[in-house]
């Protein structure tokens, strides 16, 4: 009878530990769709807006110079351009899969390559901001095995960590052993081989997916979930991302509307290191990365001070606007040293991306492509046309990814 007592008693303590957890899930979920919810303007808020912004000479010229992109440069992807509030410009042209001659729309599932980078880095930070991890903390924390020490957390997010890009690296035996490697794969190769660092961590900035790949497995071993799950119960769902899937999911839904890369006219097969998530991986849609930007430029992801960590300038070795902060770059004031605008682009097996975002005048372009384009960067007479002038400084246009 006592033994009984007991397990009844444990099972109503467990039980009420899932619905507090199912309770407190609910309320982040429904907090977060809120906060983007309530970001949206009613009719009259968006009328003073317009007005303000100059938004219908700012939507034609938009129009214009999108009209003859798609026509001279043969731009295939989604297009949305907005400002406080206000959508300026949003297009599809061309299609998702060629073959198929099937038109593309607002739904179409783009691969987001290293413009996911965007939401590992916030994963990490939200684990930091529940007191999970520390910034400072070494990767052989949660990977004993690692074979390098002072790495830093904080080193990986600001890709200062030394560590070389495990595509470059990687043993072509290992690639026929295993044609289509995890994250955990990555990880037992470095253990086992130990390939050099390319310099010594935090020296200077050096842009690697080893480092993001690193953080999505730290990002699983702390939160006990997989990466997918974390991504969608704690980013995704909350913000209403509802067409927004990983490259690995086994969920039916991303085949709806999904693309296929192209390079030029050729389309490309599954890539050896497709299955590598966390550096790239995120598909989705021109409107859930307007949720996505709202979220993040309306507070609604992260708190104030750790989004400002996140948007600070990193790395001050070389002299110029270019830097990158915790999963984010940015063109920075030379004087001040702080960030104009705040962005990531993407490249990956025929898909190109871009958001970028201005703090000050908030505006966000979203370029989605499918079919490799670098001219999806050259957004200087974008920024023109948003800002109303024509002396945007050199250099814009030739942004790298």
């Amino acid at each position: 009878m006592f033994r009984t007592v007991i397990i009844l008693a444990l099972v109503a303590v467990f039980s009420c530990n899932n619905t507090t957890n199912q309770q407190q899930s609910t309320a982040l979920q429904k907090s977060l769709v809120d906060c983007v919810t309530e970001a949206s303007l009613s009719s009259d808020q968006i009328t003073k807006a317009r007005n303000r912004i100059d938004a219908d000479t700012k939507s034609a010229r938009l129009d214009s110079f999108f009209q003859r992109k798609f026509k001279l440069e043969r731009f295939n992807g989604n297009v949305l351009v907005a400002q406080q509030g206000v959508v300026l410009y949003r297009n599809s042209c061309g299609y998702a899969q060629v073959e198929k001659k099937d038109t593309l729309c607002s739904d179409s599932k783009f691969q987001l390559a290293s413009l996911s980078k965007t939401f590992t880095a916030v994963a990490i930070l939200k684990l930091y901001e529940a007191g999970k991890l520390s910034l400072e903390d070494s990767i052989q924390k949660f990977i004993p095995q690692f074979p390098y020490s002072g790495i830093q957390i904080k080193t990986l997010l600001s890709h200062r960590s030394g560590l070389p890009n495990y595509a470059y690296v990687l043993a072509d035996s290992v690639r026929k052993r295993n044609p289509y490697p995890s994250n955990d794969d990555i990880v037992r190769w470095y253990c086992a081989v130990k390939p050099k660092l390319y310099n010594i961590p935090n020296r200077y900035f050096s842009y690697s997916n080893t480092n993001y790949a690193l953080l999505a497995t730290i990002v699983e071993k702390v939160s006990g979930q997989t990466f997918e799950d974390f991504l969608k119960q704690n980013l995704f769902k909350p913000l209403g991302m509802k067409n927004t899937w990983l490259a690995t999911s086994q969920n039916d839904s991303l085949n709806m509307f999904r693309t296929a890369g192209y390079q030029y006219n050729r389309r490309l097969a599954k890539d050896n290191y497709d299955d590598v998530v966390g550096d790239k991986g995120v598909y989705s849609t021109m409107d859930d990365i307007l949720r996505w930007y709202t979220g993040l430029s309306g507070g609604c992801v992260l708190k104030p001070q750790t989004m400002k960590e996140a948007f600070t300038p990193r790395s001050f070795e070389r002299h110029g606007i270019k830097n990158y902060g915790y999963g984010f770059r940015m063109h920075v004031d030379e004087a001040t040293r702080q960030p104009k605008y705040i962005y990531h682009t993407g490249w990956w097996k025929g898909y190109n991306t871009l958001m970028w975002f201005s703090p000050k005048d908030k505006f966000v372009i979203i370029l989605l492509s499918n079919r490799y384009n670098r001219s999806i960067y050259q957004i200087k007479p974008i920024l023109e046309i948003l800002e109303g002038k024509s002396n945007v400084e050199e250099g814009i246009e030739d942004e790298l990814f």
